[in-house]
């Protein structure tokens, strides 16, 4: 496997590098890339996904391009105007709920956002970080401008559920999935609208299918903060999907201050080609850690490995 590094032009998830690691298989180029702060036994089902990708390939696509989001990390409102006017996109995904920040800057990146993407939709995110009883005030708030939906306003399956009872905003769960012991759960306990998956961190796209299927939600796919590669995979997702309702939150790629392709996964009219990505020998190279970061992710790796 290759370690790659990659700047990220803005701070995402705490984050302004982004690593992992590729290698290529009999099916193609595959990505492993949980993030740092995941513990040995949660990265496991990312390490499934990689070796679906490598060794199994993908499911048979229904259709030939998906459409997709542009993200707005927690920037000031002139930035976010920026990054949606430049994204093409007519759906914005825009990151709330930042440590440190107030509700006054959500509304004024929410409101920047809005002008700028017009008759378009916008969703927002709060990684989980609200209470029930802020997530409620702040929406009060925020649903002016419009809301597509709000995505793991608070951290647990019965705050979400609590949340949905007491907001007109549509209410989407990703961690609440991705993360949990039983993903079926948030339906079981009717407390959302929409569900999120992610391939890597649920391990594969075929396990995403399946959760789809027995989840009976709609479906948004979105990404892991990955190079095209990891994209790849996401966009075989939805692709593979018998319904695809909303656009997908996997144009991210546009994130990285450089790339591993040639030809990047970036969005087109606010769409994504459904193909396989090879990366460009010279990018690679350019993109590789240095040997200590090399070192601490294939240590990592061999933990994980026999974690699973």
């Amino acid at each position: 496997m290759i370690t790659y590094s990659i700047g990220l032009k803005n701070k995402f998830r705490g984050i302004t590098v982004r690593e992992g690691m590729l290698y290529e298989g009999p099916a193609g180029w595959a990505e492993w890339s949980p993030f740092l702060d995941y513990d040995d036994a949660t990265c496991v089902s990312w390490l499934r996904a990689a070796r679906e990708a490598a060794e199994d390939g993908w499911p048979a696509p229904v259709r030939d391009q998906v459409p997709v989001n542009c993200t707005v990390p927690a920037v000031g409102p002139s930035k976010a105007a920026e990054i949606v006017r430049a994204s093409g996109c007519s759906t914005a995904k825009v990151k709330v709920a930042e440590p440190g920040q107030t509700l006054a800057d959500d509304l004024e990146r929410v409101e920047a956002v809005r002008d700028a993407i017009g008759n378009g939709s916008v969703r927002i995110d709060a990684n989980g970080l609200w209470s029930v009883d802020q997530a409620v005030q702040h929406l009060k708030q925020l649903q002016r401008f419009d809301l597509e939906y709000v995505e793991q306003p608070c951290a647990t399956v019965e705050e979400l559920r609590d949340v949905r009872r007491r907001t007109d905003v549509p209410v989407a769960a990703d961690e609440s999935i991705r993360r949990a012991e039983d993903p079926l759960r948030v339906k079981k306990l009717d407390a959302a609208d929409i569900a999120v998956l992610k391939v890597q961190p649920i391990g594969g796209v075929r396990a995403c299918l399946e959760i789809a299927e027995q989840i009976g939600l709609p479906v948004v796919v979105s990404s892991a903060l990955e190079t095209s590669v990891g994209i790849a995979a996401g966009v075989a997702l939805a692709a593979a999907l018998p319904e695809l309702p909303y656009a997908c939150g996997l144009g991210t790629v546009s994130m990285f201050t450089q790339e591993v392709v040639a030809e990047p996964l970036l969005p087109t009219n606010g769409f994504l080609p459904v193909k396989r990505v090879t990366p460009d020998p010279q990018l690679l190279q350019a993109a590789r850690a240095d040997a200590e970061r090399t070192r601490v992710w294939e240590e990592r790796l061999s933990r994980v490995r026999s974690a699973g």
